[in-house]
């Protein structure tokens, strides 16, 4: 909004032609983004109290969580919030990087917030019900899967991948594209989902890979700078540098609020359109396999999860005391905010080498 009020003006006024530089409006969208969760965080807390949309607890969490039953929830309104709101403000519009983007968070947004008023305001412990929770992550990821292999918006890349640690290879997916792309998508939205289980854990860790993507996200869009790291490079990806950081500004914002002891907890409203938007941005600039690394905290907290299904049901044994794996943790006597800043401290690392695998291809 901002950019075609003030960028068509910059040959008049000099100053406007800050508008032209992803860098700036990225900056901008950020602080943005702090000041959105800022502004509306004590209004949106204290409106939820007022409706008593609370969190209504789980029996079998350990004893220590199931004391927060009662803190308000659906707090992934403020972030929707902070990012949605930075990026029509900052961002060109114009960018289908960006319309697809946008799609997948309100999308995810809108089936996690039915979950959670279920959940809150039905007074229904199970929400929607996880075979239809998925049914609509599934219809989602693959819209967005099946516009972009047939409305491809690089057709030289269309269907292909960048592999991790090797320069120039590139893998085509061909045919399994869709179900790669979507299964992606699916499994990083739910992989936060299940991450979020602790005051500021979820949260922390996506600032991180938010982080990791908007660098990402610049030079794959920047001719010279992805030449130089042998990125492919996406014509107009860049733009999803001002989104990612959106995303750093509203989970940095969230924060203060989410952090122990949390005034406010995200619910699914915020999880799994967090987790399907950076998931999204994975595949829109071919990092898709990178995600895996960069959000290395998602994926061990998801194959806890399917390690233990898998083990329980094969041997009738458990693996872990509890999952998702920071549960493990909290049964085997660590803190609450030991497990969370350990996480932190992990989720911090898998984003560096991350980006350092960009330099060593």
């Amino acid at each position: 909004m901002l950019y075609y009020l003030f960028y068509p003006l910059a040959e008049q006024v000099h100053l406007f032609n800050l508008f032209r530089y992803i860098t700036f409006r990225s900056a901008s969208a950020l602080v943005t983004a702090l000041l959105i969760s800022f502004l509306l965080g004590p209004l949106i807390i204290g409106w939820l109290k007022k409706l008593k949309i609370k969190d209504i607890g789980r029996e079998d969490l350990p004893a220590e969580h199931r004391n927060k039953a009662g803190t308000p929830t659906m707090g992934g309104l403020i972030i929707l919030a902070a990012i949605i709101i930075p990026v029509l403000l900052w961002a060109d519009l114009s960018n289908q990087y960006i319309q697809i983007s946008l799609a997948a968070t309100i999308l995810l947004g809108l089936i996690g917030f039915y979950d959670d008023y279920l959940k809150v305001v039905k007074r229904n412990p199970k929400g929607l019900v996880g075979r239809k929770k998925l049914l609509g992550q599934f219809a989602v990821a693959l819209l967005i899967a099946v516009y972009l292999r047939f409305f491809p918006l690089n057709p030289e890349y269309a269907t292909k991948t960048s592999l991790l640690f090797f320069k120039n290879v590139f893998i085509d997916l061909a045919w399994f594209y869709i179900p790669f792309v979507t299964l992606v998508i699916v499994f990083t939205s739910n992989a936060v989902n299940l991450t979020d289980g602790l005051d500021g854990l979820a949260i922390g860790v996506f600032l991180f890979a938010a982080a990791a993507y908007a660098i990402m996200s610049y030079f794959t869009g920047n001719f010279k700078l992805a030449q130089y790291l042998n990125l492919l490079f996406m014509k107009g990806s860049g733009e999803l540098t001002v989104l990612c950081a959106a995303m750093v500004g509203a989970a940095m914002g969230f924060l203060w609020y989410n952090t122990h002891p949390a005034e406010i907890m995200m619910g699914d409203t915020g999880s799994l359109a967090l987790g399907g938007v950076i998931g999204t941005v994975s595949v829109l600039i071919k990092q898709e396999i990178l995600l895996g690394l960069v959000g290395g905290v998602f994926v061990m907290e998801a194959f806890s999860v399917i390690l233990q299904v898998a083990s329980f049901k094969s041997t009738g044994k458990r693996i872990f005391r509890m999952t998702p794996i920071h549960h493990h943790f909290q049964k085997i006597g660590w803190s609450e905010q030991k497990i969370v800043v350990r996480f932190w401290i992990i989720a911090f690392i898998c984003a560096l080498v991350a980006l350092s695998t960009l330099k060593i291809r």
